[in-house]
């Protein structure tokens, strides 16, 4: 890769939306009777870095990732960025860094509760209980990294992510920015007055698909390219269609052809059990269609149409199996929604497949199999 086209300097618009986003309180969920922090991500991100170098872990940078880099970069995308998305790079040699970097985390956590509450009676266990979602920890021979996800039940987690080696950082090009942090930090810790035009920190940005400007040109103009998708664990399939249903076009039609039938080959070898395609799917409609409950229905729809087109490797009743199952989530949609049309604009195509268990479903459309499986006329 060349450094040079893969990296940019940011504007000061660029930099001025950067200081909203860290400088912005977000509210991390507690479970229970747990209060909810009041965090703005410059000061955990500060604190997190600080208190891992005291303790004897270097962070070589730090960098803002994922949609939101998106969104600083380009206000107006056509989506609300989600998870506030942090990489600390640092290296991760044992089993102690790992443990190390989540008692530094939760420890932090206790500078954000409010006054008055006992901390000396909280312990990392409770914190961890309380506030967070999601814990990953990666340790493999090319793969070493953690993640720490606190909640945030309007889906804008705040995610601190600790890598040491990734094999793949991006699934397309529009989110395969990063942004470096340590000239912001910096100037907020000796800044005496809010950031100007004529006085603020010279911010680069990175983009991990190649080339800076033309990832930056397929975000502006909502294209969507990926390289080598096999490389993508689910193949990029999800995120795929999340982009279409969002109005991004492929940059090159014919080429896409040939590259949703590898991101469909690739998502049916890590997710051959129909159990856990509908885990993974559903999983992936909670976490990124928050407040967007109505695209829940059409990008189910893109993603029956993409599986129907594309699926080469699979045999014709695993095939009808996966597209029983869409067809099934999108009719619990519309139904969570009261949103079932006129039975005078349905088409049935298939019963319910008896396979399918979701205990989500209330008992009468699962139970009921004279309900059928519908798509619209259109």
């Amino acid at each position: 890769m060349d450094t040079e086209e893969s990296m940019s300097v940011l504007t000061w618009e660029q930099v001025s939306r950067l200081d909203e986003v860290l400088s912005e309180a977000v509210p991390v969920h507690g479970r229970g009777n747990f209060p909810t922090l009041e965090v703005r991500l410059k000061d955990i991100v500060a604190r997190v870095r600080s208190r891992l170098e005291s303790s004897g872990i270097q962070v070589k940078d730090v960098r803002l990732n994922g949609s939101t880099a998106s969104h600083v970069l380009v206000q107006d995308m056509g989506w609300s960025y989600k998870d506030l998305d942090v990489i600390f790079r640092v290296d991760l040699p044992h089993e102690a860094e790992f443990r190390l970097i989540k008692d530094v985390v939760l420890g932090t956590l206790l500078d954000f509760l409010p006054e008055g509450v006992n901390k000396e009676k909280i312990t990392a266990m409770t914190l961890k209980e309380a506030y967070v979602q999601k814990l990953v920890k990666v340790n493999t021979e090319q793969d070493r990294w953690s993640l720490i996800s606190l909640s945030n039940n309007n889906g804008r987690n705040v995610e601190l992510k600790f890598v040491d080696s990734i094999r793949r950082q991006f699934e397309f090009s529009v989110d395969s920015f990063q942004i470096f942090l340590d000239s912001v930090l910096a100037f907020y810790e000796v800044a005496q007055s809010p950031m100007t035009e004529t006085s603020h920190p010279v911010v680069h940005g990175e983009s991990m698909y190649g080339d800076f400007s033309m990832a930056l040109s397929h975000l502006r103009n909502k294209l969507i390219a990926t390289k080598r998708p096999e490389e993508i664990r689910g193949g990029g399939l999800l995120k795929y269609c999340n982009l279409l249903v969002r109005d991004f076009q492929p940059s090159s039609e014919e080429e896409f052809k040939g590259l949703e039938r590898y991101m469909c080959s690739r998502f049916f070898i890590d997710f051959p059990d129909i159990g856990e395609q509908q885990r993974k799917v559903e999983a992936y409609l909670q976490s990124h269609f928050i407040g967007e409950e109505k695209s829940k229905y059409d990008y189910l729809m893109i993603l029956r149409r993409v599986v129907n087109e594309s699926t080469v490797c699979l045999m014709g009743h695993e095939r009808r199996q996966t597209l029983h199952l869409i067809s099934l989530m999108a009719f619990r949609v519309l139904a969570e929604q009261n949103a079932i049309p006129d039975a005078s604009c349905v088409t049935c195509y298939y019963q319910p497949a008896p396979y399918v268990r979701d205990h989500n479903f209330s008992n009468y459309y699962v139970a009921n199999q004279n309900i059928p499986t519908w798509l619209p006329c259109n």
